[in-house]
């Protein structure tokens, strides 16, 4: 694979000057340069209703001045181009006098191949095999009236200029399969669904019994809800399952744990480095290093490895994640959080894979021990806001919990609370935890990035439930 910095028709001797030019008397700042492809089928209701392919290309040059960024992008690798914008960004340095920070350690180890998942299977055989989906979920169950099957998959090629000349670069495939399927009964209808995904090709997820396997779970799903009932209003102990429901830590407590919001004091756990912000045998990690996982970066946006990065050890909050601007200004390092949609953002601190570490608990033990309660199986959309901590998720799957049984099927549960808060009613940490099938994304400020989530299963302690049905 050819340098990307051999795009300009300038030298590569000439790029770096500029780079470097540009940056001097700035604290830090590089060239970030990308090409990338993306494919997109989605066969909806009988028919392959979208069809996209994309490629795109570009860069963007950035200085960082203390707090102020001078930042510049084109989607024109040109000497004219870096020109214009090494004049726009090198603005952010007047009246100021830094010294350029530490180029990031380098690695040599590699999370994920550089297999570009858009050139097999081709675009025809991806097209049937969505058709297929379709055709066998409506052959499984006559109450299927509606199925929509996806395959997404982009190819990345990363390559990082400093200041000090240094060039970092990644290659980075990810690939996701969707399968939603609706059911009826009567005037009845619900839904269901099922994703996976990863770093890597599409082998493992358009073999044969793999997405069967996935098919029969939405299915499964729909079904579930086509028989629940109105889920109740009110105060619960809660079981969540392990895996996806993760999404929540993600949410409520993950976003609140990035540099910027700490840095900032806006978010809330800032400035309680070193409390217990969790109950004990609470531990919670963002590890960027795990192979071909959709939310592993073999370096980050700014070029620094990815990291296991401890956040909260046994209900004691010991780390942020970082980018290079904010972990300066906090005197802290750089964990390998630095992430950017694309060559026109901003980097700054997200998560990569974020998820609860095991406990000694038995599942069956957990669900056992609640005498009424609810279990949150899957979870859909939610909304969070980082001040305050507090949250609302709607459970896509849950049950109700009766005498340490699970029962009836409920659907339309709301769970509600504060992060902190909820951190401190987890009474049983399962032994089982699992990240989930690689279909996350998450945004902040505008910008959406792949992510992984995962926990065991845990008990919350009394959290409230919103329902359409009293208790």
């Amino acid at each position: 694979m050819s340098s990307l910095i051999n795009q300009f028709d300038i030298s590569d001797e000439a790029v770096r000057r500029i780079v470097s030019d540009t940056i001097a008397g700035a604290d830090d700042g590089e060239l970030y340069l990308e090409q990338s492809q993306s494919e997109a089928l989605v066969f909806d209701n009988g028919k392959l209703k979208t069809a996209n392919y994309s490629t795109d290309q570009g860069f963007g040059l950035r200085a960082v001045a203390g707090e102020a960024v001078g930042y510049a992008h084109a989607g024109e690798i040109s000497g004219d181009a870096l020109k214009r914008a090494a004049d726009a960004v090198a603005a952010v340095k007047t009246g100021y006098a830094g010294t350029l920070a530490d180029a990031p350690p380098r690695t040599n180890k590699h999370l994920y191949s550089d297999v570009n998942p858009l050139e097999a299977p081709n675009f025809a055989a991806k097209a049937r095999l969505l058709q297929e989906v379709d055709a066998w979920l409506r052959a499984r169950d006559p109450r299927v009236r509606q199925v929509t099957a996806a395959l997404t998959a982009s190819w990345q090629h990363i390559e990082i200029v400093r200041g000090d000349g240094q060039v970092a670069s990644d290659i980075r495939p990810l690939v996701r399969m969707s399968i939603q399927v609706m059911v009826g009964d009567g005037d009845r209808q619900e839904t269901g669904s099922y994703g996976m995904g990863g770093r890597k090709s599409f082998d493992d997820f358009i073999a044969e019994d793999s997405w069967k396997a996935g098919a029969q779970e939405a299915l499964r799903q729909a079904l579930v809800n086509l028989e629940a009932e109105p889920a109740p209003a009110g105060t619960f102990d809660i079981v969540l399952s392990s895996g996806w429901p993760g999404v929540m830590l993600h949410e409520a407590v993950g976003h609140g744990l990035e540099g910027d919001f700490n840095r900032k004091k806006t978010s809330a756990f800032a400035g309680l480095m070193g409390q217990q912000v969790a109950a004990k045998g609470v531990t919670v990690v963002d590890d960027g290093t795990l192979t071909e996982r959709r939310g592993s970066l073999t370096i980050d946006d700014e070029g620094t490895p990815s990291g296991y990065n401890v956040l909260i050890e046994d209900g004691r909050l010991v780390g942020y994640m970082q980018d290079r601007q904010n972990a300066r200004l906090m005197g802290a390092t750089p964990t390998g959080n630095g992430r950017r949609e694309s060559y026109a953002c901003q980097p700054m601190p997200r998560m990569t894979n974020t998820y609860m570490t095991a406990g000694d608990m038995e599942p069956a033990e957990i669900i056992a021990s609640v005498k009424t309660g609810v279990y949150a199986v899957s979870f859909g959309g939610g909304q969070v806001d980082i001040t305050s901590g507090k949250f609302v998720f709607g459970c896509t799957e849950a049950y109700m919990i009766e005498d340490g049984k699970v029962t009836r099927p409920i659907k339309g549960a709301m769970l509600i609370g504060n992060g902190p808060d909820a951190m401190h009613r987890v009474a049983m940490v399962g032994n089982d935890m699992k990240l989930d099938r690689g279909i996350g994304m998450c945004g902040k400020a505008g910008q959406s990035v792949p992510v992984g989530v995962g926990q065991p299963h845990l008990r919350m302690n009394q959290v409230t439930v919103g329902g359409t049905k009293a208790a």
